[in-house]
């Protein structure tokens, strides 16, 4: 009787799959948006510091993926960074529970985590625009805006795609960080795979699951494969 009030209870989260592959949507579409100012300004803004800001960029690697997500878990927490400041402004008399354990926990860290992905493929993809590019624009009269939206965009979207993918794939069956910073409300198709294994004890049901997100990867992946001349963006 247990396991299938179990499996009535896993189900429900599983009804609700359409919601995580929108949160993982929105997770790539936020992540790229903001990785690509990052991008442009190493691009063409950076000049000589730009190996330097690079490295800046890069350091998060240099941390384990558990350290940075536990961090988030602290910042986000009772006595995290959030709530001492408000509490110290006295903003609010109290420490805000709802920063954490929930949907909104999860996507900002992983907006955190996924932005320097998001911004090496389009990196690679802007300092591959010839610059004369840009010279032949200005002298045709196009003011910055046009000139960005006509050659620099259009150009860049091979790496726009490619970190659009980078972070979706993975969010999708994402664990650990729902795991940590998420609880109960902010599961994804990881969580709920893995409630089949051990809440519920139902393996058929967890392996067919974990089956259909493998095909749906493989698929997002060929897609991307055909979309995207990787070759090309890295050479």
């Amino acid at each position: 009787m247990s396991g299938q009030l179990l499996d009535t209870t896993v189900l429900i989260d599983l009804s609700r799959g359409n919601t995580e592959t929108l949160i993982a949507l929105a997770i790539a579409a936020v992540a790229i948006t903001l990785a690509y100012p990052i991008a442009y300004f190493l691009a063409f803004r950076a000049g000589r510091r730009a190996s330097l800001y690079l490295i800046l960029l890069l350091v998060p690697f240099w941390t384990s993926y558990l350290l940075r997500v536990m961090a988030w878990k602290f910042i986000l927490g009772s006595a995290g960074v959030i709530n001492s400041f408000l509490l110290y402004t006295g903003l609010i008399s109290e420490p805000l529970g709802a920063l954490l354990y929930n949907r909104y926990a999860v996507v900002i860290t992983l907006i955190y985590v996924w932005i320097p992905f998001a911004a090496l493929p389009i990196l690679a993809a802007l300092h591959r625009i010839d610059l004369a590019l840009f010279e032949a624009a200005a002298d045709l009269g196009a003011r910055p805006f046009w000139r960005f939206w006509r050659v620099t965009f259009p150009l860049s979207l091979p790496g726009v795609l490619a970190g659009f993918f980078m972070v979706f794939i993975p969010t999708v069956g994402e664990y650990v960080t729902p795991l940590l910073v998420g609880g109960s409300r902010g599961s994804m198709y990881g969580n709920i795979i893995q409630d089949f294994f051990t809440k519920a004890a139902n393996w058929p049901l967890g392996s067919a699951l974990a089956m259909v997100m493998l095909v749906g990867t493989l698929i997002l992946v060929v897609i991307a494969a055909r979309v995207i001349d990787l070759q090309r963006l890295i050479a």
